[in-house]
């Protein structure tokens, strides 16, 4: 065996069993949209004596991480995200109210001796002294005098919530205070401990952000001016467990630096997300299933050897992610699944090229002609051309489609990033599975002898159907240039006609508000539930059907007990009702969501145009640019008219559509460079139309691999699924017509108007000797390689 396929070969079997090696000893980390939980955004505040820049979030982080730890949840996670926000995601908690009071309180501690009692209410704010009155919690309507501060959180090294043993029926929470706060416990303790037993005086007074939560009496057998020592104690006060450990939670973290607001609130019971994981993994195999069988039935042993590279490569990819640590979402799940679809590209790029080269002139002939034995070409030969050649345009491609990844990971939040991070592996990994693992096994076999004899077997001696019908009609895609461009125009102007009709429904992302599904035992339709989600008080609140049994309700800013109020209000019809989605987001972040995404969208169009001016000239990046807005016009248009919600997924399907699009023209482009090279003074109208011809069937047998893809997606796939399934099927359709209908004729036209400098022809010195191959195939008409 020759030293680069050895070489390719051994890089292969080296990939593919790192990657099963990792996929069999680690586990995914799931995001909370798919093992259930709640994740909440706070957003820290100035406060009066402290301004609320990234090193007092950072401190409001670790008093946070210890107030989470002590709530017990499984597997928390905290992180900083920016200056002034936190994420906070708890996995398992479905009642997000009790975990965000909890988390989002700040929680000033602090202890006060009794001075006196009082049946009316005093000053709830500290006078000068420090002294005020607050509502005593042991006597009703009663109030409590407090004397000023004697010791705050701060001095409280640990709390615990503890079982009452000898009751059984009661919890109390421990104290363990550190060496000078247990020295101020048991001098404010002494103190009480010499007022006379029940006077109100012998009562300690322990304030939590200004409410008493409890003023335990001094036992008699504390002695008077000694205390209470041993640097701990307990507060008691009829708690109940989840009190208790809420309340320890409290002041084990100590107090906030700042104040902290919840921005964005999100919630997913564990049966949607289990449900979503099944939905995807069953529209990953049926999509790579039928997206094999279709390149099996196209190139043969070649897509069979292809779609097993493709297995390969789902492998490597899942490999990477769990490589990399990253968090698999929802959207993150159906960036995977779409990448398996975009990664036959590559395969059928190579595949087409090679057909091309070991065809040669029988290319672009009605009937194939049969191979002449004066010309006989080695299959090893034209599948090394063809992956060659190729490389250029899979470059080209997949960097236009990781520009729109990586806008997403940098400007998308919550899920949305999962599909960026998704997306990027896809297309770096589909690289190696093509260029090394595709390569490697399809070199081992057109070496073969027995597949040698038999060239139609491995499907590069077959022109396929869609090139004979283009070689049998010779159509002249190009020539109604100025119809296409009109046509497009005219579909743009319909389009807009929508947007500003119709208007475009925002999601919450993008306006702030609440939506939340909820599940009912008993089918409920979208009027019925209406009616009762106005009864209870929100006649203006958006309510749809979602899936079989669950209906979404939207509303602007609503708070959980306003929530709980349209949950009961839907019991009353739909029998048992349990919230399975639940999404919150303030009115700043929407604002600032929708201003990211206008921003994501404005620079995916001008990195896209930048990279293509440098691989191009501006008048090809220009009309690919133009061709790709007139794709992304037209999908946000359908969803206007169709008045479907545009949220963060559906950026996410669009900045996808953006990479599709350029992707699909960067190839017509590449032959066209390539065809301009070989023959400056050619017209570029003829040149345009047979790459056109030339890369048709590509575009059409990509195109049909993701589109089973997506087609299982938005059967499989759910609701949550099927809006970003329909913008994407729009998109693949738009980007295949739209490189023939807007970027072919732009950049003719614009090469017209603005023709590229002749380069000065090469000194003659007499003809130059011509191989028999070039030859043949200048003597052949228009088969020469486009």
């Amino acid at each position: 065996m020759p030293r680069a396929p050895l070489w390719r070969a051994i890089v292969a079997l080296v990939a593919v069993a790192a990657s099963l090696f990792l996929a069999l000893t680690q586990s995914p980390r799931l995001g909370l949209d798919l093992r259930g939980g709640t994740q909440i955004v706070l957003e820290t505040k100035d406060s009066p004596t402290v301004k609320a820049d990234e090193a007092a979030t950072r401190r409001a982080v670790e008093v946070l991480r210890q107030r989470v730890d002590a709530l017990g949840v499984a597997e928390p996670s905290l992180a900083q995200a920016g200056a002034r926000r936190i994420v906070v995601e708890l996995p398992g908690v479905r009642d997000p109210r009790e975990a965000a009071e909890v988390i989002g309180r700040t929680a000033q501690l602090t202890v006060h001796p009794v001075t006196g009692a009082a049946d009316r209410p005093g000053k709830a704010a500290p006078a000068a002294d420090g002294s005020r009155t607050l509502p005593d919690p042991d006597r009703p309507g009663g109030q409590l005098r407090l004397g000023p501060t004697a010791l705050t959180g701060d001095g409280v090294k640990d709390a615990d919530a503890v079982l009452d043993q000898q009751t059984l029926n009661g919890w109390y929470v421990t104290l363990d205070f550190r060496s000078k706060a247990a020295g101020d416990w048991a001098r404010v303790t002494g103190e009480a401990a010499c007022a006379p037993q029940d006077a109100p005086q012998r009562r300690v007074a322990i304030v939590l952000d200004g409410k008493v939560i409890s003023a335990p009496g001094v036992n008699a057998d504390v002695r008077c001016g000694t205390g209470i020592t041993g640097g701990s104690t307990q507060i008691t006060g009829g708690f109940d467990e989840g009190e208790a450990r809420d309340l320890a939670a409290l002041v084990k973290g100590g107090a906030l630096p700042v104040p902290v607001d919840v921005v964005e609130q999100r919630t997913v019971g564990p049966t949607l997300g289990a449900a979503a994981i099944d939905a995807s993994t069953q529209a990953a195999v049926i999509g790579l299933v039928l997206t094999g069988l279709f390149i099996i039935v196209v190139y043969r042993l070649l897509g069979a050897l292809a779609t097993l590279a493709l297995a390969l490569y789902g492998l490597m990819s899942y490999a990477a992610l769990l490589a990399v640590g990253a968090t698999l979402t929802l959207p993150g799940l159906a960036g995977f699944v779409l990448a398996i679809g975009m990664a036959v590209d590559a395969n059928v790029l190579v595949f087409e090229r090679a057909r091309e080269e070991y065809l040669g002139p029988r290319a672009l002939r009605p009937d194939g002609g049969p191979r002449t034995a004066e010309a006989p070409r080695s299959m090893a030969k034209a599948l090394h051309t063809g992956f060659t050649k190729a490389w250029s345009a899979v470059v080209d491609s997949n960097v236009t489609t990781l520009l729109a990844a990586g806008l997403l990971f940098f400007f998308a939040t919550g899920p949305v990033k999962g599909f960026g991070v998704t997306l990027s592996i896809g297309v770096l990994v589909s690289m190696v599975a093509s260029f090394v693992v595709t390569r490697a096994l399809a070199e081992a076999a057109v070496r073969r002898r027995s597949v040698r004899a038999r060239p139609r077997l491995t499907g590069l001696a077959t022109t396929g159907r869609v090139r004979t019908l283009l070689a049998r009609r010779n159509p002249r895609l190009v020539r109604h240039g100025g119809r296409w461009l009109g046509v497009s125009a005219l579909l743009v102007a319909v389009a807009v006609a929508g947007i500003v009709v119709r208007g475009l429904d925002l999601g919450v992302e993008f306006t702030g508000g609440r939506l939340v599904e909820y599940s009912t035992s008993q089918r409920l339709d979208a009027d019925t539930a209406r009616e009762a989600v106005a009864d209870a008080g929100f006649p203006r609140a958006v309510v749809q059907e979602s899936g079989e049994d669950d209906i979404t309700v939207r509303t602007g800013d609503l708070s959980d007990g306003e929530q709980e109020r349209i949950k009961k209000a839907l019991a009353g019809p739909g029998g048992e009702v349990t919230v399975e989605r639940d999404e919150r987001i303030g009115p700043s972040l929407g604002a600032e969501l929708r201003q990211k995404a206008l921003v994501a969208l404005g620079i995916a169009v001008a990195a896209q145009l930048i990279y293509l001016s440098v691989r191009f000239r501006w008048t090809f990046a220009t009309a690919a640019v133009t061709a790709m807005v007139h794709d992304v016009l037209l999908v946000v248009g359908l969803f206007a008219w169709l008045g479907k919600t545009v949220d963060s997924v559906f950026l996410a399907a669009v900045l996808t559509v953006i990479g599709y699009s350029v992707n699909d023209t960067v190839v017509v482009f590449d032959r066209v460079r390539e065809a301009r090279r070989r023959d400056p003074r050619a017209d570029l109208a003829d040149l345009a139309n047979k790459a056109v011809i030339r890369t048709l069937p590509r575009t059409v047998n990509t195109g049909m691999g993701a589109l089973f893809v997506l087609a299982a997606l938005a059967v499989l796939g759910g609701d949550s699924l099927a809006d970003f399934s329909l913008a994407l099927i729009a998109g693949v359709v738009l980007g295949m017509a739209s490189t023939v209908s807007v970027a072919v004729p732009a950049a003719v036209l614009l090469e017209r108007r603005s023709p590229a400098p002749r380069r000065p022809a090469r000194p003659s010195a007499g003809p130059r000797p011509r191989s028999p191959l070039e030859a043949r195939r200048r003597g052949s008409g228009d088969g020469a390689v486009v």
